[in-house]
Formats: C-alpha cells, structure tokens, sequence
C-alpha cells in the first residue's frame, strides 16, 4: 500500500475504537511515558493538543504542568509549512483554528526555541520499527525535525507499529516509539 492507502486504513481503525478501548490505551501510554528516563530528565516538553483520532495528551499536558514542567505546543504557519512552539500554561491560551485545530494565541504567548525543548512528543498514524512514521500528510514535523537536536518520542498503539514503511528521502525517524506495552523495538536506536 502507498502513503495515503495506509493513512487511511489507519483512520478506518482509529474511528472504529470503542471509547473504552481508547482510554485504555491512553492510560497505560501515559503511564509508560512518564516513566522514560528522558521525560523525568525534560524540563520543556514540546506537544501537540490532541485531536478527536490521535491518543489524548491532555493528562500528559496536565502530569507535565504538576512536575514543574515546561509545556509548549505548536502553531502551524500553512504558508511557510512551518511549526513554532510556544509555552502553554493555561487552555484559555488555545484558539481554534482551520481543521478545527487548538493552537496558542501568539499574541498571549512566549515562543519556545527547538533547542530549548527537551523531549518532543511526535504525533502520527503509522509507525515503524526504525522509528519512521507517517502523519496526516502536511510535513510539517519533518521539516522541524530535520535539525531538532534533542529527544523524540512517539506514542501509539501496537496496531499503529508495522515492521516497515515506504519512506522518502525527507522522512526523519523518532528516537523512541512507546505502546501501550511499552517500548517498541527500534534496533539500534533503543
């Protein structure tokens, strides 16, 4: 299968999830992820709010703020294709923006260096071993992947990991990719 045949049989699977089976898993990755040596050494945690078919990141925003961490999360610029992180601290920074999107409000928030981000949460729909993902296609977290300098992590379900994926020569790998079982084999990048 290409890009978008795997993209949206990922979604078919996502949408068909009971609730019940969806905060299942969002408890256990929650609870994994915290326990990473580079969450417990992070100070700035760069993530995204999550929509309706990604995994909630809404109890990982709110563990993060109770352990003193530094929160950021992105805006996308769609003319330049470009992410800019700025800290959040609180919802009623967020806006809704095209596709429905919760963003911060420039204008009410500090922007946050990539380099000032200790662990960056990636979203996607497919992964795989190597740490390869595909997203829902803009390329924006590639392009601000391609000189990050500090941890990635990528939390998924064990039906989203696959041994392999078509990849392209912009494509950048995750550090780590977490499960609700816990981490997925990468090779040598564990």
């Amino acid at each position: 299968m290409n890009k978008p045949e795997l993209r949206q049989s990922i979604i078919t699977y996502l949408k068909q999830l009971s609730t019940v089976e969806k905060q299942t898993i969002e408890k256990k990755l929650a609870s994994y992820l915290i326990t990473l040596d580079t969450w417990k050494q992070a100070k700035t945690v760069g993530i995204t709010i999550s929509q309706q078919l990604e995994w909630d990141t809404k109890p990982i925003i709110e563990t993060a703020w109770e352990e003193g961490k530094t929160v950021c999360v992105p805006k996308c610029l769609p003319k330049e294709k470009k992410l800019i992180f700025y800290e959040f601290y609180t919802y009623n920074q967020l806006e809704t923006v095209y596709y429905h999107l919760l963003e911060p409000k420039p204008d009410e928030s500090i922007e946050v260096e990539k380099d000032n981000i200790d662990l960056l949460l990636v979203p996607g729909l497919l992964f795989d071993k190597k740490g390869y993902r595909i997203g829902f296609g803009g390329g924006y977290y590639d392009r601000f992947l391609s000189d990050f300098p500090n941890q990635t992590v990528s939390i998924t379900s064990e039906r989203q990991v696959v041994d392999q994926l078509p990849k392209e020569s912009f494509d950048i790998p995750v550090s780590r990719i977490l499960t609700e079982n816990g981490l997925a084999n990468q090779g040598d990048l564990l």
